[in-house]
């Protein structure tokens, strides 16, 4: 077999510039934060913080007292992994076609990767299950964004002032807002809102248009946000300089050939059916650097 079949392979060097921009164009996380290449072992983001404003001081005058507060946040990097079944015709195809195939894979790989990027930063849930995941804990949106951050939608609300009270609750805190996320139900709310004469106030958003800034604030939208029953309607803050988020740069694919890899008491073994199995492998790690500087809108439960 060519070396593309051989096992543990990382994916072709000639794929990865297009899975990673595939996982950035389908995630609306990794489309406001940019990435940052992350270890196996993991990494150290330091926050460091004066507390005070600075001080005037007389001539021969004593200076007071500032301080600063450092934190730490460490971001290890969980593994995800999706896997298919294909024909064992493969094996004997041309590097040709089964580059066709990996890049075929890569391509949907990439899309379920931004999509679980979204879910897992905002939900802290398994893509796959659904369900909270305790490996991922509270590093997630939904557990760590809370109280006075938490707008909820009240009736008779308009939505531009619930995005208004959700920013302010960010500048309050002397955070900056660099980006908002909405829920596809949400900008359908602000389409819809009209002036007294009955033109649009965001005609941008017509025909369920995500044009990627408003009154010139990024912006993305999508079903990611609303996902699992979620009452997250928009999210705002500061996604330049107040979250994390980066992956191993080593992609490995895996093409396994015997056994039953997946657990599929129906399909059953490989070799019984003329298949073999993809698997891809990514680790990816994040983490939200400053709490204060995000808000929530949210449905009233």
């Amino acid at each position: 077999m060519g070396s593309i079949l051989s096992k543990g392979n990382l994916f072709p060097k000639e794929l990865i510039p297009d899975f990673v921009q595939q996982t950035r164009g389908a995630s609306a996380i990794a489309k406001l934060c940019g990435s940052q290449p992350i270890p196996f072992n993991g990494t150290q983001e330091f926050t460091f913080t004066l507390d005070k404003e600075i001080d005037i001081v007389a001539e021969n005058g004593a200076k007071g007292v500032g301080g600063a507060t450092i934190g730490t946040r460490t971001i290890v990097p969980i593994k995800v992994e999706y896997g298919c079944r294909i024909s064992d015709e493969f094996r004997y195809a041309s590097e040709e076609i089964q580059m066709n195939y990996l890049k075929a894979f890569s391509e949907g790989f990439a899309r379920k990767v931004a999509k679980g990027l979204d879910l897992m930063t905002m939900h802290g849930i398994n893509p796959r299950t659904a369900t909270a995941s305790a490996i991922i804990g509270t590093n997630n949106f939904d557990s760590a964004i809370t109280g006075s951050n938490v707008i909820t939608i009240a009736s008779g609300d308009k939505p531009d002032a619930n995005i208004e009270s959700a920013i302010a609750a960010v500048q309050n805190a002397e955070r900056d807002v660099t980006g908002l996320i909405m829920a596809p139900a949400f900008r359908a709310g602000l389409a819809a809102q009209t002036t007294n004469d009955g033109a649009k106030l965001y005609p941008e958003l017509a025909w369920g248009n995500n044009p990627g800034s408003i009154n010139g604030l990024r912006t993305e939208v999508t079903s990611n946000l609303s996902a699992n029953s979620s009452l997250d309607r928009a999210l705002v803050g500061d996604f330049t300089n107040a979250f994390r988020w980066g992956y191993a740069k080593e992609i490995p694919i895996e093409i396994i050939e015997y056994g039953n890899p997946d657990n599929d008491a129906t399909l059953g073994d490989l070799k019984g059916h003329n298949q073999i199995y993809l698997r891809g492998e990514m680790y990816i790690g994040w983490g939200i650097l400053d709490t204060a500087a995000f808000a929530f809108v949210k449905a009233r439960e």
